[in-house]
């Protein structure tokens, strides 16, 4: 929405100063413009406040500007800004909620402990050469060990860094890297001794199945944005990350994927990355990351 008025300041000659309302992207302005069009300074309408661009102009601008705000026929009045969401805290930390302790596949070693196999069902299972269930969470236990320890470096460049972060439904995430460089939910996939083939959306094991890891990735990145977002009163960007171990060739075909791919001394490649947070928006996330009872609902 464009409007123009035209206003006419003596500064010892004559300088004409014409004014135009910008409406855009949720700015309402006032700008003040010399004849050839360049701007010389603007009123914020919401909140009335004027911003000189060219200081030889100064008397000018806050002139006309100030004229046109008050006096025009179609009066442009200083808004109210809206109240900013009072977003809900969290109790105080303790240490049974700090998930800062967490070592790098804690969900797996408790439900090794909790439901792993006994000594007989062990040494039945070897004998039969039959893959169990355990083997699986052993395997998965010992890939999220050694990408825990990978990223546990990354500390020493200024990244936090959270481990076995329990979601509802008896999953988890991972690992979770804060930094300047934004925020990465990273899931650890461990295939010893395979080759991995990682297209747009798929992913294959040794010429298999197709395995949905993209997929679920993104899908954690999501619930991983509206936990911290929930408590944050700025935008929490987060990037998934998929991290294979062990595997004998890692081949990335995809040209519109918008996950990570890694092998697990790749993460190394994080490091350097800045620019997306501030150290206090950093600070503030971690401490909400941090926080067992923030995920409880996600």
């Amino acid at each position: 929405m464009l409007r123009r008025f035209r206003v006419e300041i003596r500064r010892g000659g004559l300088v004409e100063l014409k004014v135009t309302r910008w409406k855009r992207y949720g700015h309402d302005r006032l700008y003040a413009n010399l004849p050839d069009g360049v701007a010389v300074g603007w009123a914020d309408v919401k909140t009335g406040d004027i911003t000189v661009l060219v200081a030889e102009y100064r008397d000018d601008v806050i002139a006309v500007l100030t004229h046109y705000l008050r006096d025009s026929p179609e009066p442009v009045l200083p808004q109210r800004a809206p109240e900013a969401e009072v977003r809900p805290r969290l109790p105080p930390l303790t240490p049974a909620d700090d998930l800062s302790a967490n070592r790098p596949g804690e969900s797996l070693r408790d439900l090794l402990d909790k439901s792993g196999p006994g000594l007989i069902e062990r040494v039945v299972s070897r004998l039969l050469r039959r893959p169990t269930e355990w083997d699986s969470w052993r395997k998965g236990l010992a890939g999220e060990r050694r990408v825990g320890a990978e990223l546990n470096r990354l500390e020493r460049h200024g990244w936090r860094v959270l481990h076995s972060i329990p979601l509802a439904n008896r999953v988890d995430v991972d690992h979770l890297l804060i930094g300047l460089g934004g925020v990465f939910s990273i899931n650890t996939k461990h295939h010893h001794d395979k080759a991995v083939w990682v297209g747009d959306d798929a992913v294959k094991v040794d010429h298999g199945k197709p395995a949905p890891y993209a997929r679920k990735s993104r899908a954690e990145a999501k619930r991983v944005v509206q936990v911290l977002e929930h408590y944050c009163d700025f935008p929490v960007p987060v990037e998934p990350v998929l991290v294979f171990v062990g595997v004998t060739d890692l081949k990335v075909v995809a040209t519109q994927l918008s996950v990570r791919v890694y092998q697990e001394r790749q993460v190394a490649a994080l490091a350097p990355l800045s620019g997306v947070l501030t150290s206090e928006q950093v600070e503030r996330v971690y401490s909400v990351a941090r926080h067992r009872q923030a995920w409880s609902q996600a």
